[in-house]
């Protein structure tokens, strides 16, 4: 009698548990985006010009995801998007290429700066350069921020 039931028992959870994989589900779980990489619109490259610096570059385009030793005038950027709630997957790439001189000289990849009629949709006001380096003498630095409240309690603890 035993055996009988633990044989049913046995059958019963390799039924059920043989049906799990067809039972349609009710509620599904969520699933984020995972975005890696830089993100590149067509916007920022076409801020891209042949003979800007590498540091201009990098404040147009970020940090680049692979700098090769072996390569130092080539920077990759990378970009991957997978959807939480499919399976699909955006992928961008992006190689710049300097010169001896640190000078852009070529821009390779999925997203190209505009050219002929397309580049004057692109108002000049969004190019900008900003110089950190050059502070005039004699020229009074800005005021430093009032400490806040946590931040008097923590240098009186000592921290």
């Amino acid at each position: 009698m035993t055996l009988f039931r633990l044989a049913r028992t046995a059958l019963l959870v390799a039924i059920i548990s043989g049906c799990s994989s067809y039972v349609p589900r009710i509620v599904n779980e969520y699933k984020i985006d995972i975005q890696q990489g830089n993100l590149l619109t067509q916007e920022m490259v076409s801020q891209l010009k042949l003979g800007q610096t590498k540091d201009q570059v990098r404040f147009i385009l970020g940090t680049p995801v692979l700098m090769d030793m072996f390569h130092a005038n080539r920077w990759d950027y990378v970009y991957r998007l997978r959807k939480g709630n499919s399976s699909e997957v955006e992928m961008r790439k992006l190689t710049t290429l300097f010169d001896a001189d640190n000078k852009l000289i070529q821009v390779i990849g999925d997203v190209t700066a505009a050219q002929g009629a397309d580049a004057s949709a692109v108002p000049n006001n969004r190019t900008r350069e900003i110089d950190l380096g050059s502070i005039a003498p004699g020229a009074v630095p800005p005021p430093l921020e009032e400490k806040g409240f946590f931040r008097k309690i923590l240098e009186k603890i000592g921290f």
